[in-house]
């Protein structure tokens, strides 16, 4: 039987998306490929493939090793450019950082991303875009599913909200680019509403914007509560208590909040981005400035028809097929080369 070691270190830090992606990707895989590979987790051991989901130096000692035995498959889950406004590195630093990036995927045998909007930028930099393949991230949805209404009120009271609320969720780390400031005006705007935002500062002082965003965290609006970094098996709670889940972000990668609330049947809003049409095509509402997000909730929560319709949008895809047919093609080129 073949075999798989999956490697990552996504998640020693709580409330971030690659720790997500990890964990569903591997669920995934495990459940519907278990009977064809036999996948391991950070062990020592060369296998067959070699699967890197974090870019680790100590992954990277272990490449030239791996390709003597099988193939080095790496997840592309952000480049240099869209780190930029995450954290907050002194220059020297973060040039070099980023070229170790770039560096690391280009060791590998295939790269894996998430987002087909990668796929143009990794050519850039000189990677061969044969080498490339695109395959949405993936939540179940025995995780992650809508409660009835019993349940849904008996959870608001739970977390100490008042069940004629119309709350407004917005999820994951607070950095300047999640459009965490836009997200307050827009509370602002809506004083009637509940604003919940779910997360924190993952990486601490070295989150882009941190002072700033610390301040606002503090002293948020009478309407606007910030729970911290939230358990993901607490999220789904939250999903469901929730009557939109709203994302102003200014630059994303493939937020794995998005499918979450999409299992949940919840609405979800984002700011119009090139990336997100090629991942979640037309199920989610779009605007551009806060007096958009605001006429846009405001629809939501007066217009019943209009909030129905968006809670009924969902987004699948047959990703079990798309890894299965991954593995299958890059054991069957090595096995060829070889």
């Amino acid at each position: 039987m073949r075999t798989i070691n999956m490697l990552s270190s996504a998640t020693r830090v709580k409330g971030q998306g690659v720790a997500s992606a990890f964990i569903e990707q591997t669920n995934l895989v495990v459940k519907g490929l278990s009977g064809e590979y036999q996948i391991i987790f950070n062990r020592p051991r060369l296998c067959d493939i070699m699967h890197y989901h974090t870019v680790d130096l100590k992954h990277y000692l272990m490449i030239p090793f791996a390709r003597k035995k099988g193939v080095n498959v790496g997840y592309v889950h952000f480049l240099p450019e869209t780190i930029d406004d995450s954290l907050s590195f002194p220059p020297l630093i973060r040039k070099m950082f980023y070229r170790y990036i770039i560096s690391f995927y280009m060791q590998m045998d295939y790269l894996v991303t998430v987002n087909p909007y990668f796929i143009d930028k990794l050519v850039e930099y000189g990677i061969p875009r044969d080498k490339i393949t695109y395959i949405p991230n993936f939540v179940s949805e025995a995780h992650f599913y809508p409660y009835d209404s019993e349940e849904k009120i008996r959870k608001r009271e739970e977390y100490g909200f008042d069940s004629n609320s119309f709350i407004v969720l917005g999820a994951g780390q607070v950095q300047t680019r999640k459009g965490v400031e836009d997200f307050i005006e827009t509370a602002k705007i809506l004083d009637q509403f509940q604003f919940v935002w779910a997360g924190g500062f993952s990486f601490g002082r070295i989150t882009a914007g941190y002072e700033n965003l610390k301040k606002i965290m503090e002293n948020p609006p009478d309407n606007v509560r910030f729970l911290g970094i939230v358990d993901r098996s607490k999220m789904r709670d939250l999903y469901n208590i929730s009557d939109v889940l709203f994302l102003p972000s200014y630059q994303e990668l493939f937020p794995m909040t998005v499918l979450e609330a999409f299992n949940c049947r919840l609405p979800v809003l984002l700011r119009d981005l090139d990336v997100y049409p090629g991942i979640f095509h037309d199920f989610y509402l779009k605007g551009k400035t806060v007096n958009d997000f605001a006429e846009i909730l405001k629809r939501l929560a007066e217009d019943k028809e209009f909030l129905e319709k968006w809670q009924e949008q969902s987004w699948k895809a047959n990703v079990l097929k798309m890894w299965k047919d991954f593995y299958g093609m890059i054991i069957r080129n090595h096995s060829q080369e070889r």
